[in-house]
Parts: C-alpha cells; sequence; structure tokens
C-alpha cells in the first residue's frame, strides 16, 4: 500500500475548498435570496408572531406549528410559518 504525505500547504488549500463549500451551502439554505432565514428558533417565532412561550408551546403540542428538534434547541421552517399564516388570513375587518 502507497504512503501519501500530506504538507502544510495541501491542508490549507483544503481548509480553503472546505470554507467555500459551507458558505455555498448556507447562502443555499438562506432561501429565496430575500435576506431571511430559513429556519429559525424559538425566540425569533416568538418575536415574530408576537406570542409568549406558552402560546408557542401549546402550537407544538397541538401540532399547529411543525417543528425540528436538535438537542436541545427548536427549529421553525420559515416558509412553513408563512404557509400557515397565509392559510388563516382573514379578510373581515376588525373591529
Amino acid at each position: 500500500m502507497p504512503t501519501t504525505i500530506v504538507t502544510t500547504e495541501d491542508l490549507m488549500e483544503f481548509k480553503l475548498e472546505l470554507l467555500e463549500e459551507i458558505k455555498k451551502l448556507l447562502n443555499n439554505q438562506s432561501g429565496s435570496g430575500s435576506g431571511s432565514k430559513k429556519w429559525l428558533k424559538s425566540t425569533e417565532v416568538m418575536k415574530l408572531l408576537q406570542i409568549s412561550p406558552g402560546t408557542l408551546q401549546n402550537f407544538r403540542i397541538n401540532g399547529n406549528l411543525p417543528f425540528t428538534r436538535i438537542g436541545g434547541s427548536i427549529y421553525y421552517d420559515a416558509d412553513e410559518i408563512n404557509k400557515i399564516l397565509m392559510e388563516n388570513r382573514s379578510n373581515h375587518k376588525c373591529e
């Protein structure tokens, strides 16, 4: 089995290539280029919807708002939130 020697220059080149790939992935995840994020944390969703932590928890429990849990963090799909808002939009005037 032949031995391959990895130089410092090889490692630097790999690092730069890896950073470029990560940047591309992050840019692709940012959505349609509108500057909005694809995934929102709970605090961001509460601020966006102007709701309390308890209300957000109730939305999760009742299945009103889909979420993804990774470790101790909960993430919400921004597109899904917009879809739910549009589906529940009312044309009635508020009094």
